[in-house]
């Protein structure tokens, strides 16, 4: 049985040299070593070199741990341990060199999430929590916001062409919110916009078509903040499931009814 609270310790050491990694690429990077892993779906030669370099970390620290990993780089063969791994969360942003980007890692055990941590590269932010703590930023404790209505709510919405043609009405749900709320943001990174919730930049934010390594980290960081985290329907699957609300407790009932 695991400290986790000695390893998140070791995991952030983790997540802040895999962001000086990248750090140091984005003051040599240009465009021509972009890779596309699909339509408007980049990939770098950092994001895959920046999880090598995780993995390999990580398994000196869990030996037995499987993975789940965006690049590839290792495997989930059905342990029990699994490390949820985005080497590089906002890529088209880091490509751009326009802030935030991440790096997210995640350590689950069976269904729970037990640790996770997400470093934001440009501000030098970590952020992290494990099982049964409080969520922290740079060793201070945080909270989600004690705003009280949607009126007054900061909304984050992340989006992609997919949800634009397969969410019926999401343009009409953009103007609503933009009308009825203190306003939208879009950052370009699901990490960024979960921790933003969890220390109270963001009162609420809402995605589809994401993926575990999109949101495992995250997401349990909000929760641990005080957050209210599920799916579109109030649930709990949000890591596998594809989609993800999350709000400070006091307008996350309201939000989710308009939730794109």
């Amino acid at each position: 049985m695991y400290d986790y609270g000695e390893l998140c310790k070791d995991v952030c050491l983790v997540a802040r040299e895999a962001g000086e990694y990248i750090a140091r690429q984005r003051e040599v990077f240009s465009f021509d070593r972009v890779e596309f892993k699909g339509a408007h779906n980049l990939v770098s030669y950092v994001d895959k070199e920046a999880e090598k370099m995780i993995v390999g970390r990580l398994s000196a620290l869990v030996p037995e741990a499987g993975y789940i990993t965006e690049e590839g780089t290792a495997h989930d063969n059905g342990e029990r341990l699994r490390w949820v791994i985005d080497p590089l969360d906002g890529t088209t942003n880091f490509v751009h060199g326009l802030p935030p980007y991440c790096v997210s890692i995640a350590l689950m055990d069976g269904q729970e999430v037990v640790i996770g941590v997400v470093y934001e590269v440009t501000l030098r932010e970590m952020f992290y929590a494990w099982l049964d703590s409080p969520a922290y930023l740079d060793g201070k404790v945080i909270r989600a916001s004690e705003v009280q209505s949607m009126e007054n709510a900061l909304i984050a919405i992340g989006f992609s062409r997919s949800a634009l043609r397969g969410v019926p009405g999401f343009l009409d749900k953009v103007s609503w919110y933009q009308v009825n709320t203190d306003g939208i943001r879009r950052v370009g990174s699901a990490c960024a916009d979960l921790v933003y919730v969890a220390c109270g930049r963001f009162d609420a934010f809402c995605q589809v078509n994401l993926s575990p390594w999109d949101v495992a980290a995250g997401a349990f960081i909000a929760r641990r903040a005080g957050a209210v985290v599920t799916d579109n329907t109030g649930g709990d699957n949000y890591i596998f499931g594809r989609e993800i609300v999350a709000a400070n407790p006091h307008i996350h009932s309201e939000f989710i009814k308009t939730a794109v």
